[in-house]
């Protein structure tokens, strides 16, 4: 029986929650930057252009390790990058503790942002590549669900971590190593992926995997004899140019707003005359957890109804979200801490395909590559919106703010309209297989 058509087993489980700690501890760093700048902003005296470099810097980095290591990951293999990129987690959150300026801080928090980016394309890659087809999409969802888990309990822990003092958000950011640790130390030992020795000619490797971890009865299934050799141009050729755009430019979409609004939701909330302190803190809370929250219906129904609508129409009930905080900013409490919630909901279920969909787009040989480039192409997005939202908050004011988050959100639902293939039930094969003539 080919392996990806073994029914669900603890192995399968065991690389999914070794992956998912990868993407536990990219949200964690991502999210954990939120509470802590609320602290050491004062503290430090940081301009408002400091703060912005500060937020944007990790994104910067993702987009930077995203569209270099993963294609590294395709040239070298899944397993060595899945371990280093951790151990990098652990050395720059731990050094984090000891900043004294701001500049300091941009640096680390842009290698911590190369190594996230890597992580990405390695853990998806390997998740992808020895999960039965049938579960595809919720194993996948359970490498997003880990990051949300990990961003929201970023926002936790700044939460009980503010009343600590002064020196709060140096305990804030140093604690990413921890989580970090934990992980690099479960992920020793985790065997290759089977389809990347397959397409590197090492058959007998990826056979001897594939039965060690799923029996002797396990076999490779019908995978190309000859594989092509690995190119990063190849995301551009052979009808794959239109896959690559669409990967990219909807999960730009779904994050420019996202990560402007989570990196600063403290503020936001201030914003919004929803109080300050430790009450705008617990607001961001909620929020998150409504985020996480929002996960579980879509990993059921991305296996069940299929991408597309999974898709599509959160990003239709996010920009009415966003655009009637937009119009009407003095709402009552309530009804501010309801939109955001449905944003948060809606946003964080459909974002399951940002690591569906460019693992199963692409071939083997070059699907590390197109997903670290989906991933860059959305951190252009992420980190300009991050770099200019308290800019904008200064300038223009909470209100036309939100309403160019919602536009983001109309054109996504437009394009994913138009744009979005359905991949439910088939084969990474048959997934990845381009239609289209060769140009």
């Amino acid at each position: 029986m080919s392996f990806e058509d073994i029914p669900r087993n603890s192995f399968h489980w065991k690389i999914a929650i070794y992956s998912a700690g990868g993407p536990f501890c990219d949200g964690y760093i991502l999210g954990i930057i939120a509470p802590a700048l609320a602290v050491l902003t004062p503290q430090l005296d940081l301009s408002a252009l400091m703060v912005s470099l500060i937020g944007a810097a990790t994104l910067v980095g993702i987009f930077i390790g995203g569209l270099l290591f993963g294609y590294v990951t395709d040239i070298l293999g899944r397993q060595i990058m899945y371990v280093l990129d951790l151990a990098t987690f652990v050395v720059a959150s731990v050094l984090q503790f000891f900043i004294g300026e701001g500049w300091q801080l941009i640096v680390l928090r842009l290698i911590l942002g190369v190594a996230i980016g890597a992580d990405y394309p390695i853990a998806t890659a390997l998740m992808t590549e020895f999960t039965p087809r049938r579960h595809r999409g919720f194993f996948l969802s359970f490498c997003v669900f880990g990051w949300w888990v990990g961003f929201a309990a970023a926002y936790v822990v700044g939460y009980f971590l503010v009343g600590v003092g002064e020196e709060s958000w140096r305990w804030m950011l140093a604690s990413s190593a921890v989580p970090a640790a934990i992980i690099l130390l479960l992920r020793l030992g985790t065997p290759e992926s089977p389809r990347w020795l397959a397409s590197k000619g090492r058959v007998q490797e990826a056979l001897a995997v594939v039965r060690e971890a799923f029996g002797e009865n396990a076999d490779l299934g019908d995978l190309p004899p000859e594989p092509p050799r690995t190119s990063f141009w190849n995301i551009f050729r052979r009808g794959y140019a239109k896959r690559t755009v669409f990967a990219g430019a909807f999960w730009l979409l779904q994050v420019t707003p996202l990560f402007a609004i989570f990196t600063f939701a403290p503020t936001i909330l201030e914003a919004f005359n929803l109080g300050g302190g430790r009450a705008s803190y617990l607001g961001s809370v909620i929020i998150s957890l409504f985020a996480v929250a929002g996960l579980f219906p879509a990993m059921y129904l991305v296996d069940r109804l299929g991408r597309r609508p999974v898709l599509i129409w959160p990003f239709f009930i996010t920009g009415i979200a966003l655009l009637i905080l937009g119009i009407a900013p003095k709402s009552p409490a309530w009804v501010i801490i309801t939109l955001f919630v449905v944003f948060s909901f809606f946003n964080s279920g459909s974002s399951v395909l940002q690591w569906i969909y460019p693992n199963e787009l692409f071939p083997t040989e070059v699907r590390a590559t197109a997903m670290g480039f989906a991933t860059a192409v959305s951190r252009i997005g992420a980190a300009i919106g991050t770099f200019l939202l308290p800019l904008l908050l200064s300038s223009i004011g909470i209100g036309p703010t939100m309403i160019i988050a919602a536009v983001l959100c109309f054109i996504g639902f437009v394009m994913s309209w138009f744009m979005a293939p359905e991949t439910k039930g088939l084969t990474l094969d048959e997934a990845s297989m381009v239609r289209e003539p060769v140009s």
